[in-house]
């Protein structure tokens, strides 16, 4: 590892992209759909590659991705084969496949491939508003829509006050962000990377984010997404 000394961290995007999108029901995984004629995963590879906070791309595949060639482009952006199982295996093989590339104290930021509406300005509002918190932050929206509740048996309603959807790039220090994946006991338990930070006792700080930012899962989101992808923000 080379040491950088007081010299400021620098920020990474790590993109998961192994999975398949069951749920989605399509012939080829999720990320690879088109949207507006061009694959999902590009548009979320662009929005980082138009950063200009982000020091380097890494998008983490599985070893027999047989779609990612021509997808993205040829600079700014390495591609790792060794996804995993889950996407937390994922995460943290790219993480380790990064170790000698990226100090402690740099920041990663860790980007569903399915949310193709980033934008820079969303990229840098997380950085500037985390600024140097030692447990990072993430993007999330708060809930507006009243909240129904079925455990127990019986329909309740939950107050909505205090809760939030977390969306990402969830931000970490390299170094902290290894440490908690890695404590992880209870794979299923980590349901995002923030869950994972939580679980050492820290409190990872949330920063509004924007709908345009969703997650595409189902089928009736790709006309969302390519809904948000249409006005040229940046």
């Amino acid at each position: 590892m080379t040491d950088t000394g007081t010299k400021a961290p620098r920020y990474f995007a790590l993109i998961p992209a192994a999975g398949v999108g069951a749920r989605m029901a399509a012939a080829s995984p999720k990320q690879y759909l088109l949207l507006n004629g061009v694959p999902m995963l590009r548009h979320t590879v662009n929005a980082f590659l138009r950063s200009e906070l982000i020091a380097h791309t890494f998008v983490v595949v599985s070893q027999d991705d047989g779609y990612i060639d021509g997808v993205l482009p040829a600079q700014g952006v390495t591609v790792l084969a060794c996804g995993g199982a889950t996407r937390m295996d994922s995460i943290l093989n790219g993480l380790r496949a990064l170790r000698e590339r990226i100090a402690d104290e740099d920041l990663v930021l860790v980007h569903d491939a399915a949310r193709p509406g980033l934008t820079p300005a969303l990229i840098r509002k997380l950085i500037e508003e985390v600024g140097s918190n030692p447990a990072g932050g993430l993007l999330a929206l708060p809930v507006v829509d009243t909240v129904k509740s079925t455990r127990g048996g019986e329909v309740m309603t939950t107050p909505r006050d205090g809760l939030w959807l977390a969306q990402t790039p969830q931000m970490f220090p390299y170094a902290l962000l290894v440490r908690a994946l890695g404590a992880a006991s209870d794979p299923a338990a980590i349901t995002d990377d923030a869950s994972a930070i939580e679980a050492l006792g820290m409190s990872p700080q949330l920063v509004e984010g924007h709908p345009r930012n969703l997650k595409v899962t189902l089928p009736s989101d790709l006309g969302i997404a390519e809904m948000y992808l249409k006005q040229d923000l940046t």
